[in-house]
C-alpha cells in the first residue's frame, strides 16, 4: 500500500496515526489512479498530517487538493 510505504519514509508514526492515514487514503483513492497518482496522494496526506492537520474530515478535504493550495 502506497500510504504505508510513504509513512515509513516520512518518519515514525504510532498505530493510531497509521490507521488515520490509511483511512484517509482509502477514502480518497480511486481505482483508475496510476501508481504515481496514488503515491502523490499518499504524499499529500502525510504532508498535511505532518503540517498539523489531525482532524480526519479536514485531512480528507485538504488532501483532495494539490499541495500548496
Amino acid at each position: 500500500m502506497a500510504i504505508r510505504r510513504k509513512a515509513e519514509e516520512a518518519g515514525i508514526f504510532d498505530p493510531s496515526e497509521l490507521a488515520l492515514l490509511a483511512r484517509t487514503f482509502e477514502h480518497l483513492k480511486l481505482e483508475s489512479q496510476s501508481t504515481g497518482q496514488r503515491e502523490a496522494l499518499a504524499s499529500r496526506i502525510i504532508a498535511n498530517y505532518m503540517a498539523g492537520v489531525i482532524d480526519e474530515a479536514e485531512l480528507i478535504s485538504l488532501s483532495r487538493q494539490p499541495l500548496g493550495r
